[in-house]
């Protein structure tokens, strides 16, 4: 017999929408089983009252910076690894992030540097409950607490990624926003972890490209073109949107001016650095030079299928990646009444380099 069901309101999945003018759309109600989530502690949560203080500089000091680059205690015997392309992307198994050493930790933070994302299979990081979560994401750096996104109640730590499902109205022809999360931040984050509380098991991947691989792509002369400009991050539309629809904006929306060209601490590495969702303009150029370049920059970044991998989810999967260097967008696939519950927790890094 099918089990009964009850109708509940879903909230939208920030991953999905958030800061992107045409994906503004409400969810239908939906209707799922009665038994409801399997992990009710990190159903989303919205305080219109809860604030956060305004932003303060600090010094990070990347721990991929102390890794023993043979990496010992992360590629030790009997872990399987599987690179999935030249440019980005690794697959780990027979290995449990929350087993690792500091050390460990260290060499994970340098491995996802070089590889942009490490995809962790059949973790127990789901259940070994949030302090513990929380003490070893904070390994990267402070973790960064949303202006606008659902948490956890006392763990404002924690983005939740609750329910991704079939969206109505809009002209858009695909639902894709490639972005590196909040990139407006003064120190927008790095080693980034996403953990997999509860999925369907098809569909709704999350697509990364190298961002690193996109700048070596470009023409020796396009890059000195490139060198010193800085483009404007912004989470005004972001905080606008939330108050619109009565969800919270925790503290004041910043813009800030970040190198289009950055370079990453640890590999040294050069990167583009500007996102559909996040990036409003090239500083110094007029409105149409700096349309012209971003979209060139954008379509060169979202169409290299070549140095780009998609990670699926099952339970237990958790994705790192490193958001300095690694493009990312949801997709948008998943058929009605199917659930997909996911946390989100990242690290932030240094104020971008300019290579």
């Amino acid at each position: 017999m099918a089990p009964s069901l009850t109708e509940v309101t879903i909230h939208q999945s920030t991953e999905i929408y958030s800061g992107h003018p045409t994906l503004q759309r409400k969810p239908e109600a939906q209707k799922f089983p009665k038994n409801g989530p399997a992990y009710p502690f990190y159903l989303p949560y919205f305080d219109t009252e809860e604030r956060f203080p305004a932003w303060e500089d600090f010094e990070h000091t990347d721990p991929g910076l102390r890794a023993d680059p043979a990496k010992p205690h992360l590629l030790a015997k009997g872990v399987q690894r599987k690179d999935l392309c030249p440019y980005i992307g690794t697959e780990l198994k027979n290995i449990q992030l929350s087993q690792l050493s500091m050390e460990g930790l260290d060499e994970v933070a340098l491995l996802v540097a070089e590889r942009k994302v490490v995809i962790f299979r059949d973790q127990d990081f789901k259940d070994i409950g949030p302090d513990r979560q929380i003490e070893i994401a904070r390994h990267f750096g402070p973790l960064q607490r949303h202006l606008t996104s659902a948490n956890v109640k006392g763990y404002p730590e924690f983005h939740i990624v609750d329910y991704l499902q079939r969206f109505i109205g809009g002209n858009s022809t695909n639902y894709t926003t490639w972005h590196s999360d909040v990139s407006y931040e003064r120190q927008p984050p790095g080693t980034t972890l996403f953990f997999m509380l509860e999925t369907h098991g098809m569909g709704s991947d999350t697509i990364f490209a190298s961002q690193v691989e996109a700048y070596n792509r470009l023409s020796p002369e396009f890059k000195k073109r490139l060198e010193g400009l800085k483009a404007l991050h912004s989470a005004i539309f972001d905080a606008k949107q939330s108050a619109d629809d009565g969800r919270p904006v925790r503290r004041e929306p910043i813009e800030t001016e970040h190198p289009v060209i950055r370079q990453h601490p640890v590999t040294g590495e050069k990167a583009l650095f500007v996102n559909p969702v996040f990036t409003r303009r090239i500083v110094g150029f007029k409105a149409e030079e700096s349309e012209y370049l971003l979209k060139f920059l954008y379509d060169h970044m979202t169409k290299g299928a070549d140095f780009q991998v998609r990670a699926s989810y099952e339970p237990g999967t958790v994705v790192i990646w490193d958001n300095r260097v690694a493009l990312h967008s949801g997709t948008v696939d998943t058929l009605t009444n199917e659930r997909r519950h996911a946390v989100r927790m990242a690290s932030q890094a240094e104020v971008p380099i300019p290579a």
